[in-house]
């Protein structure tokens, strides 16, 4: 299993995930596109010498696809995007009919509607390679139906549906398209969501784990390595549960 090589699209690749990807990604060898709508030059610096930076709005097609010029002029192809930007640090939980209309819609337009344009804007060029793989990061929320934040969980779901029907559309293009269904990374937007009360909320999910620590960012790159790898070629339409066994299919 190896990603040396690899062309590699990352959105929301300015900090958490994103760019714990981008380092171990480009550690492992490949090359790296970091896409955020802030500042990603900590991902290209983590990521090695073959890696670049772009401003992205996912929520913007012509911005999805700037980032796809930009990958094919400096590396000729792409092999896999990783759909990892979303809302959620910056959510504001609480019961479902309390939250603002406003939040529901912006929830939707990066963590649903920036998934469908990054597809539509990569998808082409993988075409021409002759196939890919695309991860697009789902959530726990989805999977366990996590309440007080109905947006955020609403979103994720939308991930798993659009992963699947996205996947039996693509198959016979050899572009594979499956999901990562993490439960709460250590990460800055995991401490902005809980606010005071994430010590609290680690200490609940750790409970309902089969392995009772909390989930490190790192803790996901293998998973994500081998579905960009070769290794996974013959898997798609998936979404891969990383949760400490909360959630047992």
């Amino acid at each position: 299993m190896t990603v040396a090589d690899k062309v590699v699209l990352i959105t929301g690749a300015a900090r958490g995930l994103g760019l714990e990807y981008a380092r171990f990604l480009g550690q492992a060898g490949a090359r790296v596109v970091a896409g955020d709508v802030a500042d990603c030059a900590d991902a290209v610096q983590a990521a090695g010498n073959d890696a670049v930076g772009i401003r992205l709005d996912v929520t913007d097609i012509a911005s999805a696809d700037s980032m796809v010029e930009l990958a094919m002029e400096r590396f000729g192809r792409i092999d896999a995007l990783i759909n990892n930007a979303a809302l959620y640090g910056s959510l504001r939980g609480g019961r479902f009919n309390q939250i603002a209309e406003a939040d529901w819609d912006a929830t939707m337009a990066v963590n649903v509607k920036g998934i469908w344009n990054c597809c539509k804007a990569v998808v082409p060029a993988m075409r021409q390679s002759g196939g890919g793989s695309i991860i697009n990061i789902a959530s726990l929320a989805a999977t366990y139906g996590m309440p007080f934040a109905l947006h955020y969980t609403t979103s994720k779901a939308a991930v798993i549906g659009l992963t699947r029907g996205l996947a039996r559309e693509l198959g016979r293009d050899n572009i594979r398209v499956n999901a990562v269904a993490p439960s709460a990374v250590m990460t800055e937007g995991t401490a902005e969501f809980f606010g005071d009360r994430l010590d609290r909320g680690l200490e609940v999910i750790r409970a309902g784990q089969t392995i009772q620590r909390t989930l490190e960012p790192s803790d996901l790159t293998g998973t994500i390595a081998w579905l960009i790898s070769d290794g996974s070629s013959f898997v798609t339409g998936q979404t891969v549960a990383v949760d400490g066994g909360t959630v047992l299919l």
